[in-house]
């Protein structure tokens, strides 16, 4: 509503191939019911006062496979898809090879993914943590122009550790310096705007300096259909998600 933008509700409708496309009336009903089903439950869910004053438009798709919500939000001309969890289970399984994490890796549009019940949420501070290698620069050049539009203070994160991860001051330095310079952003961050956390695991380090700064959303690169960008590889994004209760919000590279 401050912003001035429209609002594209999806509902995800899941019938079998039998069910769409038989003639039998029988199957025919039974399609119609859950169509008029999901309208009904439109109605319901979208009779919220904070809705007032902002367009919204819906849309029942018979998808089953979740990442054809990417091709639906550049349908839609969306800048962002919202998917959300009541937490109860578990990131473990509500993200990680959940429907969640099949449209993080194969949407081209940010998705934020929302864990917990967030009053008067906000997009106002925000930590971007990254490796800072070349590959993480189109991801990068994406996350500011996005927040550029909610005036938010974007602080960069990089988390050093041990042993074999290890970079000096000076390596690590020179690398940012260079990945800054080539993102060609006028209002680009310099080395002065980076925080280092040292710390014994990505996450960990990503968890306390975002606590730390009180960020209302943490914010990483994505490789697409090869799951969470190199610097989040193994169980690291799953484990971000997992114990964070800060919004994330994923930019592909």
């Amino acid at each position: 509503k401050k912003h001035n933008r429209e609002l594209v509700v999806v509902h995800m409708l899941g019938l079998t191939e039998a069910v769409v496309n038989r003639d039998e009336s029988r199957e025919v009903m039974e399609a119609l019911y859950y169509m008029k089903l999901a309208e009904k439950r439109f109605e319901e869910y979208l009779d919220k006062s904070f809705l007032d004053g902002i367009k919204v438009q819906t849309t029942v798709q018979n998808y089953k496979v979740f990442t054809e919500l990417g091709a639906l939000a550049k349908e839609f001309s969306c800048d962002l898809i919202v998917m959300g969890s009541n937490g109860s289970t578990g990131w473990n399984e509500v993200f990680v090879g959940s429907n969640t994490e099949k449209v993080v890796r194969t949407s081209e549009t940010p998705v934020l993914v929302i864990k917990d019940d967030q009053e008067n949420f906000k997009i106002n501070k925000v930590v971007f943590a990254s490796d800072f290698k070349d590959e993480n620069l189109p991801a990068y050049y994406k996350a500011m122009k996005f927040f550029q539009t909610f005036d938010a203070d974007v602080k960069l994160l990089y988390v050093h550790l041990p042993a074999e991860e290890f970079k000096s001051t000076y390596e690590i330095e020179e690398r940012i310096v260079n990945f800054l310079s080539k993102s060609k952003l006028d209002d680009a961050h310099t080395i002065n705007n980076v925080a280092f956390q040292n710390s014994y695991t990505v996450e960990s380090g990503i968890f306390n300096y975002s606590n730390r700064v009180k960020a209302d959303v943490i914010a990483i690169p994505t490789h697409g259909r090869r799951g969470l960008a190199h610097f989040f590889s193994g169980s690291i994004g799953e484990d971000v998600v997992n114990h964070s209760k800060v919004p994330v919000i994923t930019f592909k590279i």
